[in-house]
């Protein structure tokens, strides 16, 4: 049995072709719309629909085994790196993402001035500029 396989099991999950197709896109990194992880999980199996790779990824993020990130303006990103409250920075020119890690301690890492009687367990912060390669453009531009 893969690690992968028993992953799933360990989240109450049955084992199919697609989620473990899925699992494997994601485990190779980055920030990735559904487009390109249907793309990619279409390389591997014969065939899948978008809506099953949708019905994947909602699995996955229940169970904790990805997360689901929406920056402004941006479509749904899915990422293997899931459940240790990590923030993002984006970039305004290109929209290329990158994690950032927690920048205080425990999860949330960020305690609201009031929580409004809810339990706080994550906080998601999005940090916006411009990655290196645009700013060599900006300047090349200027």
């Amino acid at each position: 049995m893969s690690s992968a396989e028993e992953l799933l099991r360990s989240r109450g999950l049955r084992v199919t072709r697609p989620r473990l197709a899925v699992l494997d896109v994601l485990a190779a990194g980055g920030h990735l719309e559904v487009d390109e992880i249907t793309r990619q999980v279409r390389e591997r199996l014969d065939s899948v629909s978008t809506q099953a790779v949708y019905d994947v990824l909602g699995a996955l993020s229940r169970a904790g085994l990805s997360r689901r990130i929406e920056p402004a303006g941006s479509p749904a990103r899915y990422e293997a790196r899931a459940g240790d409250n990590h923030h993002h920075v984006v970039c305004r020119g290109c929209g290329e993402i990158a994690d950032v890690d927690c920048a205080t301690g425990s999860a949330p890492c960020l305690d609201p001035s009031s929580a409004h009687g809810f339990e706080v367990d994550e906080a998601e912060v999005t940090f916006w500029g411009l990655c290196p390669a645009c700013q060599a453009r900006r300047h090349a531009d200027d």
